[in-house]
């Protein structure tokens, strides 16, 4: 049975990448036209109707998703959302069911070029682009991305392993852009998420793509940084949630 699902896994991976390519271009036209006609708002539409429409590919695959939130989350105050990262597919679900809280990444700065829609977004919308060879800018990048967040109360997503896991299983936490963030940004709510079985989308690298697959996404309660003695002890709370969260 498992066989005969990765045989048909490759002409619906086909058809899955035939209308996320249409989706790119066609998105990345639009996310232009609305930042440069019509300002930031209607371009954040088109980010979010963008994310919206990769889900709609994914479900071509027949992936699921799932995405629980287990408190209402604070609106009136800036939120680092943080998160276990498993593949590429961790992030639209986030942005859309999200997207009242305009999340923005922290993304490595090769994400800023060469990827239609995605990377117009990245360089427009309010991200932190990491040189992670360049350990100063991205010192620079992650203060000026924490005093963004503070000023406009938007919301920043970081993945803080620093490289996708490939079977699920978490890696250690990287603590010095989280201790960045929440120096510069201490009014803020943190947020952990856990996701699951994105992983799966890629068991066999990026072709072909399985069928089938449950993506979860679970939004633990939000934390006041404030509350915490210090950057480390909040951390170390964040990581333990998300990591109990994980299904094995």
């Amino acid at each position: 049975m498992k066989q005969l699902s990765k045989i048909l896994s490759y002409p619906f991976t086909v058809l899955f990448y035939f209308f996320f390519g249409l989706s790119m271009l066609f998105f990345h036209a639009l996310e232009v036209i609305c930042l440069r006609l019509f300002g930031y708002h209607a371009f954040k539409k088109s980010v979010d109707y963008f994310n919206w429409t990769i889900l709609r590919c994914l479900n071509v695959l027949g992936t699921r998703f799932t995405m629980t939130i287990l408190e209402p989350l604070p609106e009136d105050a800036p939120i680092i959302f943080v998160s276990n990262h498993q593949s590429m597919w961790d992030i639209p679900p986030i942005i859309w069911y999200l997207r009242k809280f305009s999340p923005k990444f922290v993304s490595k700065i090769e994400l800023g070029k060469g990827l239609p829609g995605i990377s117009y977004n990245l360089r427009h919308g309010g991200a932190a682009l990491i040189d992670r060879k360049n350990p100063r800018q991205a010192i620079t990048e992650m203060t000026r991305f924490a005093k963004y967040l503070s000023a406009t109360k938007y919301s920043g997503v970081i993945f803080p392993e620093g490289t996708r896991s490939r079977n699920g299983v978490p890696k250690e936490f990287r603590y010095k852009g989280l201790e960045i963030l929440f120096k510069y940004a201490p009014e803020a709510y943190v947020v952990p998420i856990t996701v699951n079985n994105s992983w799966k989308l890629q068991r066999y690298g990026m072709f072909p793509m399985p069928l089938g697959v449950h993506l979860k996404h679970t939004v633990h309660p939000a934390l006041k940084i404030s509350d915490f003695e210090n950057s480390k002890s909040c951390i170390e709370v964040v990581e333990k949630t998300i990591k109990d969260a994980v299904e094995n």
